[in-house]
Formats: structure tokens, C-alpha cells, sequence
């Protein structure tokens, strides 16, 4: 189970590789992929990092510069951001960007030197580029290969992740599962939802904070 947690935070960090380079016109197969084998390492890097807190900071403005949050947030609560106002829409974009810097917090991270990939083919879809690749994960004595795929597009001429899919799991479809669930569980009212993400949120943060302070303890405990 704590693998499969563990999981879960590769697959959505490591589609981080997109690149911070600008490009002109439609983003293409082959720059998807020559720039997904460099900037993935970049991201391995980041997981080394034995402060907790410094790799959380590394990691937030990764997923800042590199995932589309904006396209994300509206899509996994689909029909019910048309129904929205504006004060909730600006509400909902604000707690959202929380949410998904806390979420990925809450997993455990500490297989990540053990995790290798290898990028297999990128392939046009529209204005999308699809990037396979082959995950390795080493735990202890055994090891274990996932094929993922990165759904890439450019936003202001920069690219950006907006979906991950295992095999044919789409991590877009399973939040918007699951959003949709937190709403029909607030009986559609958005108010109510957005008390509960919110409050969701909170809960993820709190949880943060003791995180780094138990590892400072941690460290002042071994001096």
C-alpha cells in the first residue's frame, strides 16, 4: 500500500519534465521528446534532496512552471464550473492551487532515489503531444515497471502536463471522479463544496507543517 502511495506522487511529479523553453508554433513530437529525457533528470535530482523542506520548495515551483493548473482545475469539475460566479470560480481557482501543492505532500517520498525512467516515443494528438515512458521503481529486493503516459500541450508558448495515464487510467478522469463525488456529496451546492475542499486542504497542510517540523526534531535529535 505504501508503494502504491508512493506511486501515485511519481506519477504526477515526474510528468514535471516539460521544458521551460519557449517555442514557436504548435509543440511537436520530437521536442516533447528530446526535452522529456533531459528534464526528467532534473526532477530525480529534486527527489535526492534530504531536507524536506527544500524539496518541497524545489517541487511546488516545478509543478508551478510545469503543469497547467488553470486547464487541471476546470476540468475536473467540468460542468459545474459553467454553474459557478465569479466569486466562486475565483474561490475555487485559489484553493485549488492549495489543494494540489499539499496532496502530493501527504504521500510518502522516500523510495524516490531507487526510481529510474526511461522515455520511449512521443506521438502528436492535436494540439497534444502523448510521451511513453517506462518507470522502474527498486524496492528493496524487487523491482517494478510501469508504462505511464505524459499528455503535454503549450500554454503561452510554453509547455505544460495535463494528465498522466497509467496504462489507460487517466489521473484527470480519477480527480474529476472524485471531485464530482465531493459535490454530490455537498447535494450540488458549490458553497458547501468548496467549505469541504477547503477544509480538505487545510487538514493536508496541517499535516506539512508536522512533517518538517518532526524531520528538523529528527536532525537536531542526531546532532
Amino acid at each position: 500500500m505504501k508503494s502504491n502511495k508512493f506511486l501515485q506522487v511519481i506519477i504526477s511529479c515526474i510528468a514535471l519534465f516539460a521544458v521551460n523553453v519557449c517555442y514557436a508554433n504548435t509543440l511537436t513530437a520530437q521536442q516533447a521528446l528530446d526535452f522529456a529525457s533531459t528534464k526528467g533528470k532534473e526532477l530525480l535530482m529534486v527527489f535526492q534532496e534530504p531536507n524536506l523542506e527544500t524539496r518541497y520548495a524545489q517541487l511546488d515551483k516545478m509543478i508551478m512552471e510545469y503543469v497547467d493548473i488553470d486547464y487541471i482545475s476546470k476540468f475536473v469539475v467540468g460542468k459545474y464550473w459553467r454553474q459557478m460566479t465569479n466569486e466562486q470560480k475565483n474561490r475555487y481557482s485559489d484553493v485549488f492551487v492549495r489543494y494540489g501543492l499539499s496532496f502530493y505532500k501527504t504521500l510518502p517520498l522516500e523510495y524516490a532515489k531507487n526510481l529510474a525512467y526511461e522515455i520511449k516515443n512521443a506521438e502528436a494528438d492535436g494540439k497534444f503531444v502523448n510521451v511513453v515512458a517506462n518507470i522502474n521503481i527498486k524496492l528493496g529486493e524487487e523491482s517494478q515497471n510501469i508504462m505511464l503516459t505524459f499528455r503535454l500541450h503549450k500554454v503561452d508558448e510554453k509547455i505544460k502536463v495535463v494528465d498522466v495515464k497509467v496504462a489507460e487510467s487517466s489521473l484527470l478522469l480519477s480527480y474529476r471522479g472524485k471531485f464530482y463525488e465531493m459535490i454530490a456529496q455537498s447535494d450540488g451546492e458549490i458553497d458547501w463544496f468548496l467549505e469541504d475542499l477547503e477544509d480538505l486542504t487545510y487538514s493536508y497542510e496541517l499535516a506539512l507543517k508536522q512533517n518538517v517540523v518532526n524531520q528538523q526534531n529528527s536532525l537536531e535529535f542526531d546532532k
